[in-house]
């Protein structure tokens, strides 16, 4: 397993790539930003060890621009930021983990095999099919440039569809994710829901993006392809 470690501080660099190495990684390292996003462009890693305090470029700005770029090897940002906003601003900002400064290293090994474990795979901050983007930390909905106001439930309905691009997914599978557990799954709710979203994200821009697929449930899909 091949991790990047990326921390301006000798003293700590050393100890996590001298750990790492000792836990059987094979451990890149960079001391700044500009060198970090060069080598997590360039090369595949199984995880992503991120301080943000770097010299040159911070390390949210580093993290921003790997997912930008189609890296999603997961990242385990290490901070001295102890507030909650900054936090929540790292795990919105695409994020994994975070761990505060000071820390011991039993843990954060066993944060990065649990990251190994998770994998790279494709997780963006903003989701995306088509023009039609949805943000989950800031609750936005777009169509091109267009702002589209959503109730909750509404949103939820959207982001479940949006993170499944071209898949089928049933009426009850979509009640399990946006419902509790007592909704009643015979309920023609999501049927609703779906005409309400229709009616905001689809029509007023003569799109067809939500659409049935009679007796399996709802598919949501880029329509320009079609035209």
């Amino acid at each position: 397993m091949r991790v990047l470690v990326v921390e301006d501080d000798p003293g700590l660099a050393a100890v996590l790539l001298r750990g790492l190495a000792e836990a059987g990684f094979a451990v890149d390292s960079a001391v700044d930003g500009g060198t970090a996003l060069w080598l997590g462009t360039e090369h595949e890693y199984d995880a992503v060890v991120l301080d943000l305090g770097l010299p040159d470029i911070d390390g949210l700005t580093v993290l921003s621009r790997l997912r930008a770029g189609g890296r999603w090897a997961p990242v385990l940002v290490l901070t001295a930021r102890d507030t909650v906003t900054d936090r929540v601003t790292g795990l919105d900002g695409g994020a994994d983990d975070y761990l505060l400064k000071p820390f011991a290293f039993p843990e954060l090994l066993a944060r990065v095999r649990a990251l190994v474990r998770r994998g790279a795979r494709e997780r963006p901050c903003v989701l995306a099919v088509g023009d039609l983007a949805l943000d989950p930390a800031t609750r936005q909905v777009r169509r091109g440039d267009v702002d589209i106001p959503l109730t909750a439930t509404e949103f939820a309905l959207l982001e479940c569809l949006m993170r499944y691009p071209g898949q089928v997914l049933s009426r009850s599978r979509l009640i399990d994710h946006v419902w509790d557990m007592a909704f009643d799954k015979d309920s023609n709710v999501v049927d609703v829901y779906v005409g309400y979203l229709r009616g905001k994200v689809d029509r007023p821009f003569g799109r067809a993006t939500i659409r049935t697929v009679r007796g399996a449930g709802y598919v949501l899909a880029d329509d320009r392809a079609a035209r």
